[in-house]
């Protein structure tokens, strides 16, 4: 075996070789390891709020709560559910649809922008 790396020892019926491994010429400090370590953690996911519902949901994804995406529906969510769920969650949709209908006007009037 002729590499460069390696330092051949030779006999009659043995060869042996040894590479020589990397090894650090100075101790990395505390705070160096630290610092490297400062940015590898859990960040904390980017909510958006849905459209139709407006419940915070992660963006480019389906609302699991009303199975709209980009005002299209695309789960029917109701079709699982049973006949008292089924009540109960269109309730809840028609309160939320009201409650989101008047926010938008009151945005949309002069007096509510300038407020903001």
């Amino acid at each position: 075996m002729s590499s460069p790396l390696a330092n051949e020892i030779e006999d009659e019926n043995v060869v042996l070789v040894a590479y020589s491994m990397a090894v650090p010429k100075q101790r990395h400090t505390k705070s160096r390891r630290n610092k490297r370590r400062a940015n590898i953690f859990l960040k904390s996911p980017v909510l958006t709020v849905c459209k139709k519902c407006g419940k915070p949901v992660l963006p480019h994804i389906v609302c699991l709560n009303c199975g709209y995406y980009k005002g299209v529906e695309v789960i029917d969510v109701l079709k699982k559910l049973t006949k008292k769920e089924k009540k109960a969650k269109q309730q809840e949709m028609k309160a939320q649809q009201a409650e989101g209908g008047t926010e938008k006007e009151k945005s949309l009037s002069w007096e509510g922008l300038s407020k903001r």
